[in-house]
């Protein structure tokens, strides 16, 4: 298996395990060989030759069999689980939704700009559990040696982001950029400067700003618990890859609920033409808000609460993470993720008083970046007057991540039994069909 689809995988804990041999639980799109004996290496030391006359001995031989037995049952209900669940639904533009005008990137994600990964850790423990953590990564050295110009556009703060204040002064960013849940920020930005301070060339570091975005997730999540910890991070951090990205109910989208349906992580991007610069846009959104759905402008949302179906809410939040290998400075990377909210308006998001709807954008271009022994950049950054097209590639984006948001996202059962189903794929369709906005 590739690294890239290794990077799916989710170690998740049991609570009160009985034995390492059931201490965690596998997720993931597939199950390799590989993962499979990692985990059966938790379940014991290789079996001892004891005398058959002694009974301890056979006592210790029967926890060890009873161990692996238990390993091999959660192997296969994890496997009959990924049946039941398997991802098999589609992104918008498999079934004929291509919002605006401009083509995306190779794979429609954020990951088209060179350089930018992505990572998630997903948390999915008994019944009240439904969290995780996603990592989006600007580029693979050390951020704190190279920091990317980057700004953070407030839609509505109601929310807890964490280090707005320095990239607002600043104008960089210099570790990676995590999301999580509300009640989670403090111990997740400690896992991030927990990784920064143990990179290499780090080791006379001193202060660290991270950056940590969150939205509550806490009608399905047991959110009061705040089962994410400092490893959890790192760990997320380290399964970021290039590539396809997983979407939906993952990562810190496993226990978003958007527009009365399941929410989640989505992602695409837009490709400028040669005339236009080349350049490259992405963005990422952890989607968690209200409002009344609307997609490539039918009215979803009015059309299936006529159907009696549950469509609307109110409150939640969104992250959104915008990245670019335009050379932009901070200011017009401040421009640019204002455009980003303007896609969140146009999915049926009014950005509601208790919605904390935040941007972060960064640029990717080498030539931009702060080093600690450089004091300023060696090159250029975009003249105001092309920066017309980066606009709409940044409103298209982010319109088409939230849609796939909630296409890519699976029903979830969590926190005191509560239900949030997953968007109603072929009713949807049904209506675009109706006001032809279909391809």
């Amino acid at each position: 298996m590739s690294e890239r689809g290794m990077s799916h995988f989710r170690i998740e804990p049991i609570p009160n395990p009985l034995s390492t041999a059931i201490g965690c639980r596998v997720r993931g799109s597939a199950l390799s060989a590989k993962k499979v004996l990692d985990v059966l290496q938790h379940a014991s030391e290789p079996f001892p030759r004891p005398a058959l006359t002694t009974n301890s001995s056979l006592d210790l031989v029967s926890k060890q069999v009873l161990g692996w037995v238990l390993v091999l049952l959660v192997i296969l209900a994890d496997g009959l689980w990924a049946g039941e669940h398997s991802d098999v639904r589609p992104r918008v533009r498999e079934v004929g939704i291509a919002p605006g005008v401009l083509s995306p990137g190779r794979w429609n994600s954020i990951t088209d700009v060179d350089g930018v990964k992505v990572g998630h850790l997903t948390l999915i423990v008994g019944k009240d559990i439904r969290t995780g953590v996603t990592a989006i990564i600007p580029h693979s050295g050390n951020l704190f040696v190279e920091k990317v110009p980057a700004a953070i556009y407030l839609g509505n703060a109601f929310g807890k982001l964490m280090g707005y204040t320095q990239v607002e002064e600043l104008g960089n960013i210099e570790t990676p950029i995590v999301l999580t849940n509300t009640l989670n920020v403090g111990i997740v930005a400690d896992g991030v400067i927990e990784y920064m301070l143990n990179l290499p060339g780090n080791e006379n570091v001193m202060s660290i700003n991270p950056v940590v975005g969150e939205t509550n997730d806490g009608w399905l999540n047991n959110i009061r618990g705040r089962p994410v910890r400092q490893h959890h991070v790192r760990q997320a951090i380290e399964n970021a890859a290039t590539g396809p990205v997983e979407e939906g109910s993952v990562g810190a989208g496993t226990g978003t609920v958007c527009f009365g349906f399941k929410g989640g992580i989505g992602t695409s991007s837009r490709q400028l033409s040669k005339s236009q610069g080349g350049y490259t846009v992405g963005v990422l959104v952890q989607s968690n808000f209200g409002g009344l759905l609307t997609i490539n402008g039918a009215p979803v949302g009015r059309e299936l609460a006529a159907q009696k179906n549950n469509t609307t809410s109110k409150g939640g939040s969104c992250m959104i993470v915008v990245a670019t290998d335009a050379p932009l400075l901070s200011r017009n990377l401040k421009r640019l993720a204002k455009r980003a909210v303007l896609g969140l308006a146009r999915t049926g998001s009014v950005m509601n008083n208790s919605s904390g709807d935040y941007v972060i954008a960064f640029s990717t271009a080498k030539a931009l970046r702060l080093g600690s022994k450089r004091e300023k950049v060696s090159g250029e950054s975009l003249p105001n007057r092309q920066m017309d097209p980066l606009f709409r590639a940044a409103v298209e984006a982010t319109e088409e991540a939230v849609y796939n948001s909630l296409f890519k996202a699976t029903a979830v059962t969590g926190r005191d039994g509560h239900f949030c189903e997953a968007l109603p794929i072929e009713k949807v369709l049904e209506i675009c069909r109706k006001y032809k906005v279909l391809e």
